[in-house]
């Protein structure tokens, strides 16, 4: 059985989840899923990022202890992806003990190659995005005012530093982008990373001592980690560094590290150069999605649009919220956010789609059939050829849509075996079989059950609950909802449950 490690971010504990950071955990959480099925040993993890000079203030401003803070809005991302029905195998804290172990571990061994060296930082920091920004990177707003790319606030720092010396690191990074050209996805964000690399790197400060809530510095208290050495090392803490004998440290590399666009430059400069100077092998992906915007605005707290997605969840379940946010938009690209989009995807698309679909054939089943799975037919028509091989080549097509992270075109290729089996359904008429030829009819109802159960099973990773009840009605048994489990049919005579809907429509209540 292969292994696959695959990551979400961990989620800096500055302020509550939104939609953002749903749509980072449902869409590793639809990879992991699928790779499970597939028959892959998986180690998906997920977690929050607890230190910095951004937490510290947050809680100030809260009126509570960092820890106490901290243990508030990881609570929050711990339940976030349990309401969002994220499978994460584990759930990873950086003010752990073992995470502080393999910091200081990680820092030494760093040490012990020399590159680490103690000078001085003089230059622009953001202190919202804990980053460091050259001259040449700084925006001039129209007021005159100076600010990082993303738009935040910088403020010139002059203070004693570690530096790591990433500039000796330049010629091997480039190196390993083109030795590995699927390092980096998508392909945008690939180029800009290769440019700004090739644009030549300064060595970078790793150490803060202008605040003390973070990792204390091995053997110099007076400096804490800088964050993002310290956060970048979760996707090895977890996994039991620095005890190699550690049963999970087998999973090390990483298969894919999923973040968002705004962080990719930490995950594919700063990480692979942090692990090739300690001597350690680098993940083999990173993939970075767009922002999400509201209603064509970004989301803002004081515009008062940040979407908390356990509302959505509450209001239009959990399911149909999953599908949306990776059905709307290209997965790598921005979007927007509209509630009246996600009611068209969920009434189109999944009740008149794919419920209709179930609900016609399972129908026909209970009401001509006595509810019991037809034999598949002695004659083939080549309609009943087309549908079934449309949907066999389901799990294979899929298997390249999702090593590619391209998750919109995994559910296309979905909806074309769905609209193909609406078609075929139109086309046949069952109800009008039963009247004139029975054999027949069974057939057709034969071949658009096994065409379901092949959507359901592939569909899991995105809509586990709903797909469970589909198969349920298919009368699959739970052991055999993996993908290799397809190559047997379910026996003729299968007692099916009474059909019902899996997929209402919804409506709007009304004041």
């Amino acid at each position: 059985m292969s292994k696959f490690y695959i990551s979400t971010p961990i989620y800096y504990v500055n302020g509550s989840p939104h939609i953002g950071h749903a749509y980072t955990s449902v869409a590793a959480d639809v990879i992991a899923r699928f790779k499970r099925l597939d028959g892959h040993d998986v180690f998906f993890l997920t977690g929050t990022d607890e230190h910095g000079q951004k937490v510290q203030k947050a809680a100030h401003d809260a009126g509570l202890t960092t820890q106490e803070f901290t243990d508030r809005v990881s609570g929050e991302f711990r339940d976030m992806a349990a309401r969002m029905g994220v499978s994460n195998d584990d759930f990873i804290r950086t003010t752990s003990e073992q995470h502080k172990r393999c910091c200081e571990v990680l820092w030494r061994k760093l040490c012990a190659a020399d590159q680490i060296y103690l000078g001085s930082y003089d230059g622009w920091y953001a202190v919202r995005d804990e980053d460091f920004y050259n001259e040449d990177e700084l925006v001039t707003r129209p007021d005159g005012t100076r600010v990082a790319p993303t738009g935040a606030p910088v403020e010139w720092v002059t203070e004693p530093n570690y530096l790591f010396r990433l500039s000796a690191w330049q010629d091997r990074l480039l190196q390993l982008y083109e030795e590995n050209p699927e390092f980096i996805g998508p392909p945008a964000r690939r180029n800009e990373i290769i440019n700004f690399v090739r644009g030549g790197l300064n060595d970078l400060s790793i150490s803060r001592t202008s605040f003390n809530w973070g990792v204390p510095v091995p053997d110099d208290p007076g400096h804490v980690m800088y964050v993002w050495l310290d956060a970048l090392a979760n996707y090895i803490s977890a996994v039991g560094y620095p005890d190699e004998t550690n049963p999970r440290w087998h999973y090390w590399p990483a298969d894919l590290h999923i973040v968002g666009k705004e962080i990719a430059r930490f995950h594919a400069v700063y990480w692979p150069a942090f692990l090739m100077a300690a001597g350690l092998p680098v993940p083999r992906r990173v993939f970075s999605h767009g922002w999400w915007t509201v209603e064509g605005e970004k989301m803002s707290k004081s515009v008062g649009n940040v979407i908390d997605p356990r509302e959505l969840v509450e209001t239009y379940g959990l399911d149909p919220v999953r599908f949306f946010l990776l059905r709307e938009v290209p997965f790598g690209n921005d979007g927007d956010f509209s509630r009246r989009s996600l009611v068209t995807r969920m009434n189109v698309e999944l009740a008149n789609d794919l419920g209709n679909l179930a609900q016609r054939s399972l129908s026909l089943i209970a009401r001509h059939l006595q509810g019991r799975l037809p034999a598949p037919g002695e004659e083939t028509t080549p309609e009943d050829v087309a549908m079934l091989a449309a949907a066999d080549a389901l799990p294979e097509r899929l298997r390249a849509q999702i090593d590619r992270q391209a998750l919109h075109e995994a559910l296309e290729e979905v909806w074309k075996v769905i609209r193909a089996g609406n078609a075929y359904i139109d086309k046949q008429a069952p109800w009008t079989l039963a009247k004139t030829d029975q054999a027949r009819m069974a057939s057709v109802l034969r071949v658009l059950a096994d065409a379901l159960r092949v959507v359901a099973t592939v569909l899991q990773p995105f809509m586990p609950d709903s797909m469970a009840k589909m198969l349920d009605q298919l009368g699959v048994p739970e052991t055999e909802r993996h993908f290799a489990a397809l190559r047997m049919k379910l026996p003729a005579g299968t007692v099916l449950p009474a059909p019902a809907g899996v997929f209402p429509r919804f409506v709007e209540k009304t004041a």
